[in-house]
């Protein structure tokens, strides 16, 4: 365990492989098909409400059994991604409530601590949570990151710490604390989410193996249907959907 959590600290930092921005994804064979007719919601719900944990590591909102399945690879530390929530969030929200495409979010912490310590607090509430908090994060990014690096050796430092004070006191010196909290994360659950060494640890194993086994290169990375797409933005990304049938 204790080999494995010096991992969850560090290793993600070495994946030089990875790189927020990258446009090196793989050409995917085309995705085209013809139009999928909607599929309405449990009565009383929106698809957009429908979460669950993925085997995975991800979170997957919408119909579970959309015939499109797009998976999103992306770090919360990386202003590509950010861009994308910002942009793309809302509309990707509209074809997720058609009940034709399914989206799930598996969190790539290639930057290292701070991308742990993100993830782990946007995932100490509901699953229905997690993706309306990792857009929350990224669309406040700038401020976030402009924290980070200013005590940057306080969290620095706080890494030091016996492995389930670490995160939690990491958080604290930046200010985290307050931002989950003024969005339904109380104080005290996320001290108890970022002490739970077990989950970090299954989040750092998660990270080596979307760059060792899944070959994901760089954030984000997007996939419909099992194929890397050229799209890393959502003016690229929308066309593919609506080709696939997204129409």
């Amino acid at each position: 365990m204790i080999r494995s959590l010096r991992f969850a600290i560090a290793a993600p930092l070495a994946l030089a492989l990875a790189a927020c921005g990258s446009s090196d994804t793989a050409e995917s064979a085309d995705l085209e098909g013809d139009a999928i007719a909607s599929v309405a919601a449990p009565a009383g719900t929106q698809w957009r409400d429908v979460a669950e944990e993925t085997a995975d590591g991800g979170t997957l909102i919408g119909n579970p059994d959309a015939p499109l399945k797009l998976v999103e690879y992306g770090s919360l530390t990386c202003p590509t991604c950010a861009r994308f929530s910002v942009e793309g969030s809302e509309p990707l929200m509209e074809y997720v409530d058609s009940g034709r495409v399914s989206f799930e979010l598996r969190q790539f912490a290639i930057h290292g601590p701070i991308d742990i310590t993100l993830g782990r607090l946007t995932k100490c509430g509901a699953a229905e949570s997690v993706i309306p908090l990792s857009d929350q994060v990224w669309a406040n990014l700038e401020t976030i990151m402009g924290t980070y690096q200013a005590n940057a050796e306080a969290f620095s430092q706080a890494m030091e710490q016996p492995i389930d004070q670490r995160f939690v006191t990491g958080a604290q010196q930046i200010g985290l604390l307050d931002f989950f909290a003024a969005r339904g994360i109380s104080e005290d659950q996320a001290r108890t989410c970022l002490a739970d060494t077990a989950a970090i640890e299954k989040a750092a194993e998660f990270t080596q193996r979307y760059g060792s086994e899944f070959d994901i290169s760089g954030t984000p990375t997007f996939q419909l249907n099992g194929q890397t797409v050229d799209a890393n933005t959502w003016s690229a990304l929308e066309p593919i959907l609506q080709r696939a049938g997204a129409r």
